[in-house]
C-alpha cells in the first residue's frame, strides 16, 4: 500500500514504527536489529511475536509485515511520512475522529482541552489518551 492510499486510521495502526515496536527517533541500525529479531522470533514461533500493540488493541504481525515495515523505514521519504504520523499530536485525534465520528471528548460545552507542548511526541500523545505500550 502506498502512502497516498492509506486512510488516517491505517496510517497510524499499520505504522512501521508500531509494527517494529520502535520510537520514531531510532537509528537505521535499530530498525535493522528490531526487524531481524522479530523475523527470527516469528520463524521459531515465539509467543507474542505474532502481535503488536496499537491504540486500538493488538494487531497481527507476520514476516511479510515486518519486511514491509523495514523497507518503509529504509526509504528516507517514506520514513519521514511514518515519523510524522506517529509523532504528530494530531494523529491520535484524527484517528479517534475517524473511528468514532460525532463523539465529543467531554459533555461540557465550555471544555477547553489543554494545548499540547510543541515538543510532545505522538507516543506521549497516545499515552495521554490512555494507551500503554
Amino acid at each position: 500500500m502506498t502512502c497516498a492510499e492509506s486512510s488516517p486510521a491505517t496510517a497510524l495502526l499499520d505504522n512501521p514504527f508500531l509494527i517494529l515496536e520502535l520510537d520514531p527517533d531510532c537509528s537505521r541500525a535499530e530498525v535493522e536489529r528490531a526487524g531481524q529479531k522479530l523475523m527470527a522470533m516469528l520463524e521459531v514461533g515465539l509467543a507474542g511475536a505474532d502481535r503488536y500493540p496499537t491504540p486500538r488493541g493488538d494487531r497481527p504481525r507476520d514476516a511479510d509485515s515486518v519486511r514491509e515495515a523495514m523497507a518503509q523505514l529504509r526509504d528516507p521519504q517514506r520514513r519521514l511520512y511514518h515519523e510524522l504520523w506517529v509523532s504528530s499530536d494530531a494523529a491520535p485525534v484524527q484517528l479517534a475522529a475517524d473511528l468514532a465520528p460525532g463523539l465529543e471528548p467531554s459533555g461540557d460545552p465550555d471544555f477547553d482541552p489543554p494545548t499540547p507542548s510543541p515538543r510532545a511526541s505522538g507516543f506521549a500523545a497516545l499515552r495521554a489518551l490512555g494507551w500503554r505500550r
